[in-house]
């Protein structure tokens, strides 16, 4: 089984993120992240992992009717290693030697084993899931199971408290806020990523905790995109707040949803609260009609925001 957050590996020295749960057509939906070369492993950022495999690899470029997007996949068969976040962790838990960015997550995690979580319900993402970290990486925890990661949000909010761990300073926000290059500003992305609880600092360095439902998912349900909308409602329910992708049902005659596909904008609002979101207008063959934040990965001119 693949879920969101997983890295697989094909034989021409390329990794993918998978970016959904389950297959469509036998592929694993997902997108370029690491090209090794020959010093190794290299990041490409989007529009290079678009010309990448346009120029070299095109049957991985995909069009995805269910999502009615552009990204990759790779069949099934063209999966030389699944990497699992889950097997990651367990590897590193159970390693004698850690390099530093190692031993912090090795450290964390003990915080959140003593705390009472159950740590075979996590796992680690990104650079660490592929052995590519360096001294600058981050860390970046999965929690599989909504109750899980609600649990693991509160006792990073009681280990800040206990100093144990730190939150971020304002050089951590400065370089999270670019790296986001979102269409908030500066004080106003702050202020939403603060109340969040899924951030914070272990020994200078900063972790995020993901969210992953591995839950059977419902049919998936096609939509067609109607153009760009941007309008206010108020938010009626959160309880998908942080899902990927996150959803936020809405109190609004024409439109019940707003769904995000950025990392940016999961659990960017709560129950009771009006929100500005400006999105690409989506309907399905039944009618439902959703805002969708995060049409492309960049989001460029997409956004929620709080503002009452």
């Amino acid at each position: 089984m693949f879920f969101a957050k997983d890295f697989i590996e094909t034989a021409e020295g390329l990794i993918f993120a998978v970016v959904a749960q389950g297959l469509e057509d036998g592929k694993a939906l997902c997108f370029l992240r690491y090209v090794l070369t020959s010093s190794g492993w290299k990041k490409v950022a989007t529009e290079q992992a678009n010309t990448i495999l346009k120029q070299q690899h095109p049957d991985y470029l995909h069009y995805s009717p269910v999502l009615d997007a552009h990204l990759h996949a790779v069949a099934v068969d063209r999966i030389v290693k699944h990497h699992q976040p889950k097997h990651r962790l367990q590897q590193v838990m159970r390693a004698s030697q850690h390099d530093a960015v190692e031993r912090d997550l090795f450290r964390l995690c003990e915080l959140f084993g003593q705390h009472g979580l159950d740590l075979a319900q996590t796992g680690v993402t990104g650079s660490i899931l592929v052995g590519v970290q360096n001294q600058g990486s981050d860390i970046d925890l999965v929690c599989y199971g909504r109750e899980i990661f609600h649990q693991c949000r509160a006792i990073t909010t009681k280990l800040i408290e206990q100093g144990h761990l730190q939150s971020l300073n304002d050089r951590d926000w400065q370089q999270s806020y670019e790296r986001r290059s979102c269409d908030l500003s500066l004080d106003s992305y702050i202020w939403h990523e603060r109340r969040k609880c899924n951030k914070a600092v272990i020994n200078g360095r900063k972790f995020d905790l993901n969210f992953i439902d591995h839950c059977a998912r419902s049919e998936a349900v096609n939509y067609q995109k109607c153009g760009a909308i941007t309008l206010q409602c108020r938010v009626v329910d959160d309880a998908r707040a942080f899902d990927y992708p996150a959803e936020f049902k809405i109190d609004h005659q024409q439109v019940s949803s707003i769904i995000s596909f950025t990392a940016t904008y999961t659990g960017q609002a709560v129950s009771g609260e009006i929100v500005e979101v400006s999105g690409v207008l989506e309907q399905s063959e039944q009618g439902l009609r959703r805002i969708v934040v995060g049409s492309s990965r960049e989001a460029h001119g997409e956004y929620i925001k709080v503002i009452q």
